[in-house]
């Protein structure tokens, strides 16, 4: 567990909180550090997982030392290792909570995609997917992520168009299921959520969740092996050139 990741139980909760008193990015240990939470979860048998930020941060996506390093092969490492993590959460057999402190942009908002239940603080933060605002292209895994998620009115405008919605109208949006006036309200809510979740019949739930997201798993799935092919290729490419 990294130290920006910590993890503590509480009445069968796992609630998994987010704090590099920065962006709280989501850098390769980060995101290895969220999936040993994971893993820690249905280990010790817990009945839900809750993922938080801190106050007036939730997380500004990938670690931008990563993304702007000119390593073109540490970037696409980074970016399948986020769409791995963004399918495990997508398909996790026990429910998922997000607690949206703050900010949340890039991954950071394709995290809450991702999550069963969506509960974000009211104030002056952003979310969205800002990739096309900053010269990059949404991939085809956060395509299918968003095109699930995302409220159909809205989905243009949120992709294509690189919206930033305030929390209150990234409800509409359907990035956000409703907000609290704090964030300290909003992980606690996300934890009372988690388990009236976690209080439905536990086989019921991972086979409805199995059931419903089966069609959009499987093209994230497809998405995403097309990236690492593209990976792959790249690196095949570079080694033979000499240049890793």
């Amino acid at each position: 567990m990294s130290d920006t990741v910590t993890t503590t139980e509480s009445d069968g909760v796992t609630l998994v909180r987010l704090d590099d008193a920065k962006a709280n990015a989501l850098s390769p240990a980060v995101i290895t550090a969220i999936d040993t939470a994971l893993d820690h979860a249905l280990d010790e048998e817990a009945a839900a997982v809750v993922i938080a930020g801190r106050p007036g941060r939730f997380s500004a996506g990938f670690d931008l030392s990563v993304m702007r390093s000119g390593d073109v092969g540490a970037m696409l490492r980074l970016v399948l290792s986020g769409a791995e993590l963004a399918l495990r959460l997508f398909t996790f057999p026990k429910p998922v909570v997000a607690a949206c402190t703050g900010h949340a942009l890039a991954m950071g908002a394709i995290t809450l995609l991702c999550a069963d239940e969506r509960i974000g603080t009211s104030g002056d933060y952003k979310i969205g997917l800002n990739e096309v605002a900053i010269g990059m292209a949404l991939p085809g895994w956060a395509a299918e992520l968003a095109a699930t998620r995302i409220d159909v009115r809205q989905l243009q405008r949120a992709t294509l168009g690189a919206t930033i919605y305030a929390p209150d109208t990234a409800v509409d949006a359907g990035f956000l299921d409703r907000t609290t006036a704090a964030p300290d309200e909003c992980v606690e809510a996300a934890v009372t959520a988690a388990q009236r979740l976690a209080g439905l019949d536990a086989a019921a739930f991972a086979r409805t969740k199995e059931l419903v997201r089966a069609d959009a798993a499987d093209r994230v799935r497809a998405a995403i092996a097309h990236d690492r092919l593209i990976a792959d290729k790249f690196s095949s490419d570079a080694r033979a050139q000499g240049d890793v």
